[in-house]
């Protein structure tokens, strides 16, 4: 099929569409945790295909269906109106509901993608979007979603992650994120299991009310809201991680940069620690009851060196507005001509809500990945005792 004349420009860096070297990049993610996503937005289906899964994990099309449930479209109103089952196949890896070691191929179709909401696009820039940074990357772009861009390519993480998760579990690491503020309303108490009882998935009950008039409010007028995505790790032992650039919250921060929505990320005290002093911000050591060396605080949000300290491992990801908006904007279209824009369709006023789960996967692949990569090194490392 031929190329639309609006997509079928110039590219900057001298593409003419024969080179058989290039290709896409940067879909691939891990070290011996290894997986690949695959997909778009408006095509017929999403996926991921997993390698360095030991075998003998226990796993099941349901284990990985409840975090794609906790992610999908059309959750509530403060979410996006998109409705899709996101129904995950095994296609591989998996026999007698356990894992074999083989590669784990997972796929979700596209059941309810409308790429008519997007026709206008095809010729116009979003403001806040991908659109004008892929193309002028590779020289052509999918304006149906954003294509690789869209978060739903988010999906295939949550299925990959769902994994780890499972096997994190069974060495008793527990990931747990919510939302602690959306704009300038934040929680206040912090009630762990009220989190998925409330469509904002924040875990004070009363901030959370105030959360979805918040975004439903800005939902009726056009707009959006960002906030922040906060996540405790627990049960994750000394010692995970390297102490110069594969230093554990170096590997965590590289991943929640990775998605799409997010702008920033912090650990244990954050850029608050820059208000304190050494006497104040240092977490002095002591023995517990139990014979363990702890320290007394924790301040520095259960990383030291780059490498775990046994404490909660505590990080904060920012989340920003969504892009996709009703509110008149000022753009310009792929000939450079002044337009204004309006981006009806299907979009989430607030992203925090869907991006819990997915910042859960991350942080889940990068433990089980550094972890094996820990075992390789030390095979007695962190076996239980």
């Amino acid at each position: 099929m031929a190329i639309p004349a609006t997509l079928r420009r110039p590219h900057p860096w001298g593409y003419s569409g024969d080179d058989k070297g290039d290709s896409m990049s940067g879909s691939t993610f891990g070290t011996l945790f290894k997986l690949m996503t695959f997909g778009e937005s408006h095509g017929p289906a999403l996926g991921v295909v997993i390698d360095g899964t030991p075998p003998h994990l226990p796993l099941s099309e349901q284990d990985i269906q409840t975090e794609l449930d906790r992610r999908r479209p059309g959750q509530s109103s403060v979410t996006t109106p998109r409705q899709e089952a996101d129904r995950v196949r095994i296609l591989s890896g998996v026999f007698e509901g356990v894992t074999t070691g083989a590669p784990i191929a997972l796929v979700i179709e596209n059941t309810n993608q409308q790429s008519r909401d997007y026709a206008h696009l095809q010729s116009i820039y979003r403001p806040g979007h991908a659109d004008y940074t892929f193309q002028q990357k590779y020289g052509i772009r999918d304006h149906r979603g954003g294509g690789r861009s869209s978060g739903r390519e988010t999906a295939a993480r949550v299925a990959a992650g769902a994994i780890a998760k499972q096997w994190l579990l069974r060495h008793g690491i527990h990931i747990q994120a919510y939302t602690r503020s959306v704009g300038p309303i934040e929680a206040d108490t912090f009630q762990l299991d009220t989190i998925e009882q409330n469509p904002v998935r924040c875990p004070d009950p009363v901030k959370a009310q105030e959360m979805v008039a918040l975004i439903e409010r800005l939902r009726d007028e056009g707009d959006s809201i960002g906030g922040v995505i906060e996540t405790i790790i627990t049960g994750c032992p000394a010692g995970l991680g390297d102490p110069v650039f594969d230093k554990l919250d170096a590997c965590l921060a590289h991943a929640m940069l990775s998605i799409g929505t997010t702008k920033g990320i912090e650990f244990g005290d954050g850029f608050h620690a820059t208000q304190h002093r050494g006497s104040d911000h240092n977490d002095a050591w002591q023995v517990d009851e139990g014979g363990r060396i702890k320290t007394r605080s924790n301040h520095a949000g259960g990383i030291l060196g780059g490498i775990s300290s046994g404490e909660p491992i505590v990080f904060r990801v920012a989340i920003k507005p969504a892009s996709s908006i009703a509110k008149p904007q000022q753009t310009v279209t792929t000939t450079g001509q002044p337009a204004q824009i309006e981006v009806h369709g299907r979009h989430d006023p607030c992203i925090c809500p869907r991006a819990v789960p997915v910042i859960e996967a991350m942080a889940a692949m990068v433990l089980m990945d550094r972890w094996l990569i820990q075992r390789s090194m030390n095979p007695t490392w962190g076996h239980e005792s």
